[in-house]
């Protein structure tokens, strides 16, 4: 009796012992942050976000003076890049990167329109960000609004936006934001992003496979 009670509870606790692992590995998974959304995965250095979730109508205004809406480079593919001037280091990098790409992804440019939208439309006039995108690739095309024009933009596209006025006065603070460059097929449908401190080489190759994959869909469509 003294053995098959020892078994018995030697059974019972690595029962038990059973039960608790589960219960923390479970604890554990519920608790690990998630960076993306549900439905996302990671792709290469790219991230891909469920296609209706991204994207939408929007109005603003260039640095020409020029009404632009989500239908006015219909037929052109888009790759969009949200920041502002006074950003330190993420934005003239990431623009500085489109600039390289868009050298290296040779004749084909006349298909892709790159845009620059402004996250800080107190600071950013449609002067400010015409002189500031002088020191980029002229192709480059900055956008500006009203500060409802812009609220709407970045909830159509996700971009995290966040002002930093805590430890500053007037118009000298940062706007803390996602560096995303978002890539928009001619019908103006989400397809993929890509971080904007990738360099223009990887940026310039990554746009030549997200462009092929998208050919080849639209053909296999067609031939059905």
């Amino acid at each position: 009796m003294k053995l098959l009670s020892k078994k018995l509870i030697l059974a019972l606790a690595l029962i038990a012992f059973g039960v608790l692992m589960i219960v923390g590995v479970a604890l554990m998974m519920l608790s690990a942050p998630r960076t993306l959304t549900s439905g996302s995965a990671i792709v290469g250095k790219a991230i891909r976000i469920g296609t209706p979730t991204i994207g939408g109508p929007f109005t603003l205004v260039s640095t020409n003076g020029e009404d632009i809406t989500d239908q006015s480079f219909r037929g052109k593919w888009l790759l969009i890049f949200f920041g502002y001037t006074s950003c330190p280091d993420l934005c003239p990098t990431a623009l500085t990167n489109v600039s390289v790409a868009l050298e290296k992804f040779g004749p084909d440019t006349s298909r892709l329109q790159p845009l620059f939208i402004t996250v800080d439309p107190q600071r950013d006039t449609r002067d400010v960000m015409a002189n500031y995108l002088k020191s980029f690739d002229a192709r480059i095309l900055g956008l500006t609004g009203t500060q409802a024009q812009i609220d709407g933009v970045t909830k159509e596209y996700r971009v995290y936006v966040a002002l930093d006025k805590s430890e500053r006065d007037g118009d000298d603070y940062l706007v803390s934001h996602s560096a995303y460059l978002y890539l928009m097929d001619p019908r103006g449908k989400f397809v993929n992003v890509i971080e904007g401190k990738e360099d223009g080489d990887a940026i310039a190759a990554w746009l030549r496979k997200e462009i092929a994959a998208w050919l080849r869909k639209e053909m296999t469509r067609s031939k059905r």
